[in-house]
């Protein structure tokens, strides 16, 4: 006989009620069955819930309804398998359109039994478009990776709930009906919370803080100075990639701190990283506490697995009313944003002579692009490769790290060309990216502000880096993983005719003094009579060993950055250096 006297061990179970607690569904209506005992059992053994029984889970449906709507609180359903939950729609379809928080959780056997003709097991994958405004699969927590799925997709419902308005919610909970209700304590679970416009805002007060910037926009005036403000009271700093845009004063080129494989500096750990803008190419990996999110849509998207609080406002006003805010942190000593100077200074005095690769040719061109141009890069290595190095802060940098593909980035530099003719628009792309898209250089609108350089390795030298899953398998890669030796062979007359005849003027260097005695004129800030394709090209292994340079330019002792990282963050944070280090 099972021993029942606390919650189940099911831990996706236990990570249910606990977020429930946490985000206040104290009401439960519950109906019979096999499925939902472990979650029935876990609610009704603590004093936090009150359950009521329905036998009949349409009714149940209504109870909740009627419940939500006279307490103004959210209600919980539990049911079991088979057809219980189609009972449910009803119910639930009232309060889609009354938009009353109720929840439905419905249990369920092992999903890989839908459709294999297993007793009372019916397919609940997808709902009607008016019975719920969001609904998942809480599967059994099995490793980390299906814990913060756990987390993430369970607060992303709760949050649901009242959100825009609120509405009905529906979780489908996995059991493997265990037998074991001896947990005596739920465990801590990580909690994400939604903070409107006109809510309380939680404190900054004496906090280490880092403003993230995924993909942004160019920036407003207003939000420019929203930022700065904020910056200057809290002694923030602003980090992020070349897709970041921002372009004042508190800005800290991270990416070469960020990437060392071998070090871990001070300057990356933080208590408060605050996340705004979108997809970031970076795969930057931050040392904090907590991250803050700010997004207009109120989506809690948990990029860096630490969401703590989603602001559903736009950024400017977020920093307007927290430098409104009493109790910011004064510097004092060397300023956050002086230690990332110092970092990056530090790294960058160690950089070596890079060999003829992509990051070389970023090193030399960066620093000359003309100011007010626009810069869009190919993503993974290209983007990877401009990201070490600073530009001018009047140029706007784009990469489709949106849907992450190589099948258009020369379209989109093309298209953000032909909106603004009197601008210069650089792309930087490698030769997959650019065959895979070249019929847009055939495009009759391709003005002459377009300034294209290829970099011609004849692979996706992404897969023959040194830190590559796939370089491990050395030449084998090169037949299908890495796609060499199609497109010309890296042909140095193919896409010169190509180019030419389509009216580009074409330049091409396979060494360094080539591509110097180039750049100059690849970089001119006229506007020339043609649009330019410079092809440079280079060999996969200087690429590899490029980027193995850049990212080993420092070493500390593990023990001392767990040490620093412990003081700061707790031994969590110990766990962070030895995923970064790989010890």
């Amino acid at each position: 006989m099972a021993t029942v006297s606390g919650y189940t061990d099911e831990v996706n179970v236990q990570i249910l009620v606990a977020l429930m607690k946490h985000h206040g569904i104290r009401k439960v209506v519950a109906s019979p069955g096999t499925t939902n005992i472990t979650f029935v059992a876990s609610l009704q053994h603590d004093s936090f819930f009150t359950v009521y029984s329905a036998a009949d889970e349409r009714s149940a449906a209504y109870i909740a309804c009627g419940m939500a709507a006279e307490s103004g609180e959210p209600v919980a359903l539990t049911c079991t398998g088979a057809t219980a939950s189609r009972n449910y729609l009803p119910g639930l379809t009232e309060a889609y359109y009354r938009k009353l928080p109720v929840l439905a959780v419905t249990s369920s056997q092992p999903l890989g039994r839908i459709g294999n003709m297993s007793p009372q097991m019916l397919d609940r994958t997808s709902e009607q478009n008016d019975v719920c405004k969001f609904s998942l699969q809480c599967l059994p927590v099995d490793n980390p990776d299906d814990r913060w799925l756990c987390e993430a997709n369970l607060n992303r419902a709760l949050l649901e709930l009242i959100h825009d308005g609120g509405g009905p919610v529906h979780i489908n909970l996995v059991t493997r009906y265990s037998d074991n209700f001896g947990v005596g304590q739920l465990p801590s679970v990580h909690f994400v919370d939604r903070i409107g416009p006109n809510d309380a805002l939680p404190t900054l007060r004496g906090k280490r803080i880092a403003v993230y910037v995924g993909a942004h926009a160019a920036w407003s005036e207003e939000l420019v100075k929203a930022v700065d403000a904020f910056c200057e009271k809290y002694g923030a700093v602003v980090l992020g990639d070349r897709t970041s845009n921002y372009p004042s004063n508190y800005w800290a080129e991270s990416v070469l701190v960020i990437k060392q494989t071998n070090y871990v500096a001070s300057c990356r750990m933080m208590d408060i990283m605050i996340h705004i803008g979108e997809i970031s190419g970076a795969y930057a990996n931050p040392i904090a506490k907590e991250v803050w999110r700010i997004s207009p849509d109120g989506e809690p998207r948990d990029a860096f697995n630490k969401l703590r609080y989603i602001f559903d406002m736009n950024e400017e006003t977020f920093f307007e009313r927290y430098a409104e805010e009493n109790g910011g942190s004064p510097a004092q000593g060397m300023s956050f944003l002086e230690e990332w100077h110092a970092e990056d200074a530090k790294l960058r005095s160690k950089i070596p002579d890079l060999p003829f690769s992509n990051i070389w040719c970023a090193q030399q061109a960066a620093p000359k692009l003309p100011s007010g141009s626009v810069l869009h890069l190919g993503i993974l290595n290209s983007l990877r490769s401009w990201n070490f190095f600073p530009v001018d802060s009047s140029i706007c940098c784009y990469s489709n790290t949106g849907g992450f593909g190589i099948d258009g980035c020369v379209s989109s530099l093309l298209g953000a060309s032909l909106a603004s003719p009197s601008k210069l628009f650089f792309g930087v792309v490698g030769d997959l990216a650019c065959f895979y898209d070249l019929n847009s250089l055939g495009n009759r609108h391709v003005g002459s502000n377009i300034r294209l350089m290829v970099v011609n390795n004849g692979v996706g030298t992404e897969f023959k880096n040194y830190n590559h899953k796939a370089a491990k398998f050395g030449q084998e890669a090169d037949a299908y993983m890495a796609a060499r030796g199609h497109y010309g062979n890296c042909s140095h007359e193919l896409l010169k005719h190509y180019a030419q005849d389509l009216g580009f003027e074409y330049m091409s260097a396979s060494g360094k003094q080539e591509y110097l005695a180039g750049l100059d004129r690849f970089v001119t800030p006229e506007h020339t009579e043609k649009p330019m394709l410079f092809e440079v090209f280079t060999d996969s292994q200087d690429e590899s060993d490029a980027l193995r340079m850049m990212s080993t330019l420092e070493t500390n002792a593990t023990g001392a950055a767990k040490e620093a990282v412990r003081n700061l963050l707790g031994d969590k944070g110990v766990n962070t250096i030895r995923k970064i280090l790989g010890r």
